[in-house]
């Protein structure tokens, strides 16, 4: 027979109301009471019934995850993540993909949150950089969590999880400086994500710091597909005076610049070294192994579920209400990048 939340009440010798607090994880309960109603939870293997819990409640317990990127394996990551926190939080996870070229995607929006029985939204890029998009949902009330590039806390990033791109980016360009590198191409990507922007300014602030003259021919805009490395690599190494590395703005457009490099019989790295940013799959599937920037997406995303959560649980509490935390990605050294050979 199934165990039902009754049966976990008489157990833990506490009434029905307290093990409904108690799986909702309401602030309000004594860590005493959790933890005999949580024994009893394990004793007795009682599996909540998320679906009826909703229908039943007047209280939502789905949040939703809105994004639009082309990426596959930055969406998988952004969804485990969440889902991992949804599962130990106790919500459900409603996925919606949406495409910002509609020129819809504010109705869009706007009609999930009016129409799905959703508690909250976690916003990725682009749209959780877009001041329309922030607009409309604080019009609609809904609390939300925004994952954006950014580097300081600042009054507009209350309620986010921050990506310090431009810090990464200076990093990642430093080490090709170090390794004596100085005609550094810069393959971008789109123009509608901030990480673009900020990755970009870390390449550029490395240069000017170590008083590198920064070309505008070897900065070519793109988009964040491994085509986009394919033609943007093409160019640079039809340029006379080519460049000897190649930072690429994500992992996927460096996948493509090798792969150009290699149909012009260029070898990486010893005549070209190529770096990407994010430490996604493709990092690791190219040969050799690129240099990149170890950005932890999952973590990022488990982080803003349970910001999110946080906040619908301590509706009250200003300092939860108001919270940003930072992550930098890091720099991993793989063999892509190699000392300049005079």
């Amino acid at each position: 027979m199934n165990v039902t939340i009754n049966d976990v009440a008489k157990h833990a010798g506490v009434s029905m109301k307290t093990v409904s607090r108690v799986i909702n994880r309401e602030p309000s309960v004594k860590q005493a009471t959790y933890d005999k109603v949580m024994a009893s939870v394990t004793a007795l293997n009682y599996q909540p019934n998320q679906a009826a819990r909703n229908l039943a409640s007047t209280k939502s317990y789905i949040i939703g995850f809105v994004y639009s990127n082309p990426n596959a394996y930055y969406v998988i990551d952004m969804q485990n993540g969440m889902l991992s926190e949804c599962r130990k939080r106790g919500y459900e996870l409603l996925i919606h993909p949406c495409q910002p070229s509609s020129g819809e995607f504010i109705e869009e929006i706007t009609s999930l949150v009016k129409h799905s029985r959703i508690a909250g939204l976690v916003l990725t890029p682009p749209y959780s950089e877009m001041p329309s998009v922030v607009k409309a949902l604080q019009q609609l009330d809904i609390k939300f969590v925004r994952i954006i590039s950014g580097s300081k806390p600042s009054k507009s990033t209350q309620g986010c999880v921050l990506v310090d791109d431009k810090t990464a980016a200076f990093e990642i360009t430093q080490h090709l400086i170090d390794l004596g590198h100085e005609k550094i191409g810069f393959l971008c990507g789109g123009k509608e994500h901030k990480s673009t922007e900020a990755r970009l300014s870390g390449y550029e602030q490395a240069l000017a710091e170590n008083r590198i003259r920064q070309s505008k021919q070897l900065v070519l805009d793109g988009d964040y597909s491994f085509d986009s490395g394919v033609e943007g690599a093409k160019k640079l190494l039809s340029r006379k005076n080519r460049p000897t590395a190649i930072f690429a703005a994500n992992d996927e457009i460096a996948a493509g610049a090798l792969f150009a490099a290699r149909l012009s019989g260029v070898a990486i790295p010893e005549e070209l070294s190529i770096v990407g940013f994010e430490d996604s799959p493709f990092s690791r599937q190219t040969w050799p192994k690129l240099t990149t920037a170890h950005q932890p997406n999952n973590t990022i995303a488990e982080t803003a579920a349970s910001m999110l959560i946080d906040m619908l649980q301590n509706t009250n509490d200003k300092q939860v209400q108001s919270q940003c935390i930072r992550f930098c990605p890091e720099l991993v050294v793989r063999d892509s990048s190699a000392r300049l050979l005079n």
